[in-house]
């Protein structure tokens, strides 16, 4: 009866080390595909909000009814809406006080940029990693299944290819596995940072071009 070659097959076939070994790299894989696209609907998501805010922020209108009208929707404190309602709140505590200075604002505004880049950065860690290091169990599988295959031809009293080569084919699944597992976890990693990036990268234009907005509105008095 022919063995199996698939790599069902060969995961069955396979000593218990390698069989942990690929194991491990398949749940490092659904967990890592599962991030991939919870993040790809993420950043998705906080492309949309921010395009949606910078055109409720730019169409002229009152600043203090924005403010008020995020204040009552507590679901629109996010990304460019987080750090919109930071700052301006700081900016009407300071002009309640009658003294505007912009260091409280700009440091309440960055303590908002820092938690919103938490949220961007979530998870990103995690597919670094798999990215890193599952190449290697693989290898480690490959390696181990391969001194296997090698101890069972030493003790064999007729040597062939024969038996060796299945031995040594599934070890090298445990290589293909770690690569599968690997490569579209680099690959995400790579593109969601930069998608982090440039999103962190308009928080702090936004972040400028309000400070600049509330120096022009220091003449007037904000209605909460």
């Amino acid at each position: 009866m022919a063995a199996d070659t698939s790599v069902i097959g060969y995961f069955f076939q396979a000593g218990l080390v390698v069989k942990t070994v690929m194991s491990i790299l398949l749940i490092a894989s659904v967990a890592s595909w599962t991030l991939i696209i919870q993040r790809a609907w993420f950043f998705n998501q906080k492309k949309q909000e921010v395009d949606a805010f910078k055109l409720r922020f730019w169409d002229g209108g009152d600043l203090s009814r924005l403010y008020a009208d995020i204040d009552a929707h507590p679901d629109e404190k996010s990304g460019l809406g987080a750090i919109f309602h930071a700052g301006f709140k700081a900016f009407i505590h300071c002009r309640k006080q009658g003294q505007l200075t912009l260091e409280p604002i700009q440091r309440v505004m960055q303590i908002s940029h820092a938690k919103e880049a938490q949220e961007l950065e979530q998870h990103l860690p995690f597919l670094a990693s798999v990215g890193s290091i599952a190449p290697y169990v693989g290898l480690f599988g490959t390696v181990w299944g391969i001194m296997s295959s090698f101890q069972a031809l030493g003790n064999a009293q007729q040597a062939t290819i024969a038996m060796v080569a299945p031995g040594i084919s599934e070890a090298l699944v445990a290589t293909a596995l770690g690569l599968f597992t690997a490569i579209p976890a680099v690959l995400a990693y790579n593109r969601y940072s930069s998608r982090a990036g440039t999103l962190l990268e308009q928080y702090d234009l936004f972040q400028e071009e309000l400070i600049s907005l509330i120096e022009q509105q220091s003449t007037t008095s904000p209605k909460a």
